[in-house]
């Protein structure tokens, strides 16, 4: 499968701070099969380097920049079978 046929949906706009792993997930489709994708904490700081780092701050940071996030999990994603990507 080409690069160019695969194709990820994101509708559900839930994301969550994992503080383990410090990133904010969130969650795309490729037809029925989940994919989960983690922002780390240093990507979302370059994306809005005046805001703060504790969870709220980040949470805010990814929806501020959710469309360019979701491009670039676009762009990340190649299909096969990796279910986790990381945007760093």
């Amino acid at each position: 499968m080409g690069k160019s046929s695969v194709v990820i949906n994101f509708p559900n706009p839930s994301r969550i701070y994992d503080a383990s792993r410090h990133c904010v997930c969130f969650w795309g489709y490729d037809n029925s099969r989940e994919i989960a994708f983690l922002v780390d904490d240093a990507m979302l700081t370059k994306l809005n380097p005046d805001m703060g780092s504790d969870e709220h701050a980040l949470l805010a940071a990814f929806d501020r920049n959710r469309d360019r996030i979701l491009e670039l999990a676009r762009s990340l994603y190649s299909g096969g079978p990796q279910n986790r990507y990381t945007i760093a």
